[in-house]
């Protein structure tokens, strides 16, 4: 059974480009041998994912998350069985959400994604990827 979980966190301490860096790598190297894709958005203070794989495995990754230091304020804001993955193409891609761009420039200002419905979450996840804000894949 496939399923897709999406959730929001917040990063305790300093998000740099080596703790970015390092956290794709991983987190690339884990999804490839657990057959997950996903796609990360990390902005000032922000982190929500999108998860994507067998039932087990995302549970099991979704619970190392939630005990993970560098997270805070972790919450669950859908999972879902799904027939086909919607980012089956990335073990994990990042995307950079810029305080100056596209929340402001996409008409996302107001967006709270602790707030916010996962309908929401998920339609500004795919508005951020069609646009071509930067992505970094960590493999296609």
């Amino acid at each position: 059974m496939l399923v897709r979980l999406l959730y929001v966190s917040q990063p305790v301490g300093p998000v740099t480009t080596a703790v970015t860096s390092s956290l794709l790598s991983l987190s690339s190297r884990y999804n490839k041998q657990a057959n997950i894709s996903g796609v990360l958005c990390q902005g000032t203070g922000l982190y929500m994912q999108v998860l994507e794989g067998e039932r087990t495995k995302v549970n099991q990754l979704f619970g190392k998350i939630m005990a993970d230091k560098r997270h805070e304020h972790v919450e669950l804001l859908s999972m879902e069985d799904i027939t086909e993955r919607q980012f089956g193409q990335w073990s994990m891609a990042l995307v950079h959400l810029s305080k100056d761009d596209p929340m402001v420039k996409m008409g996302h200002p107001e967006f709270d994604p602790y707030a916010a419905s996962s309908s929401d979450a998920m339609k500004l996840i795919q508005s951020l990827i069609k646009a071509g804000v930067p992505i970094d894949k960590a493999d296609q």
